[in-house]
């Protein structure tokens, strides 16, 4: 099988019946069977899981791994990638902001590269409509973070559309250590201690309303887990305990 693609999905009973409809369409029509999509409903308290079954019966390249119990975003990724077949193995976002054309360009440009990332923030790319000033300072924080933290030369490790080559993937979950905010730059950290070759890509990207982020309390999410994460690969790493604490107390599917 040429392509894998995996679907986190967290209460997207809404939005993601027309992103699949899209993405299972395509994706059909193109590669037949040499292409599969993997949803992974997480921790969902809406029909998400019931959505994306039905639409499994209609699809034979579409299957739904279940699981009701909190792995976080980072979890469905690699309890998708664990039951995915293809040589080409990559995930996206379930609110359908990014088209499933701009998708199947990241699988088209691959090339050798270990891994391909879409970014909205190289200048040929396109995001409509613009993000607000909040959360466009965010971003650009983070990503000078993830740079110094890190060393990760890229402009946008959290666009969620992204394809490994199988190889790569398989080596980066046996490493990862976070499966939270944090885990699209662990697996990017772990691709470059590999010696793999990242390659960033323009991205088209659409916002679709209905999004549960609140960008304070995000961004004080994506601190911790940093941070948590930099502890990991450092003689701190005996302080994580107290860090998983404090991201527990802030947990954005913490029940209240």
């Amino acid at each position: 099988m040429k392509l894998s693609i995996i679907i986190p999905a967290h209460n997207e009973e809404h939005r993601l019946p027309p992103m699949l409809e899209a993405y299972a369409v395509y994706f059909q029509e193109k590669y037949g069977n040499e292409a599969e999509l993997i949803v992974v409903p997480n921790f969902c308290e809406d029909r998400t899981a019931e959505v994306a079954r039905a639409f499994a019966e209609r699809f034979p390249n579409l299957k739904v791994l279940d699981d009701p119990g909190y792995v976080g975003k980072g979890g469905a990724v690699v309890l998708g990638a664990q039951a995915a077949e293809g040589d080409l193995i990559g995930f996206v976002d379930a609110d359908g902001a990014t088209s499933p054309e701009a998708f199947d360009d990241l699988a088209e440009k691959i090339s050798v590269d270990g891994c391909i990332i879409a970014s909205r923030w190289l200048k040929e790319s396109k995001m409509s409509p613009k993000q607000p000033l909040s959360r466009r300072v965010a971003s650009r924080c983070f990503n000078l973070m993830v740079r110094v933290m890190f060393g990760l030369r890229v402009t946008d490790t959290q666009c969620g559309a992204k394809v490994f080559r199988r190889e790569v993937l398989q080596q980066v979950m046996r490493n990862m250590g976070v499966t939270n905010w944090a885990f699209d730059v662990d697996m990017l950290f772990q691709v470059k201690r590999l010696g793999a070759s990242i390659r960033e890509v323009p991205t088209i990207w659409n916002d679709v309303a209905g999004s549960k982020i609140q960008v304070c309390r995000s961004s004080v999410q994506m601190f911790v887990a940093m941070v948590r994460l930099r502890m990991f690969y450092s003689p701190l790493r005996f302080m994580i305990p107290l860090i998983s604490r404090a991201v527990g107390m802030i947990s954005p599917y913490r029940k209240r």
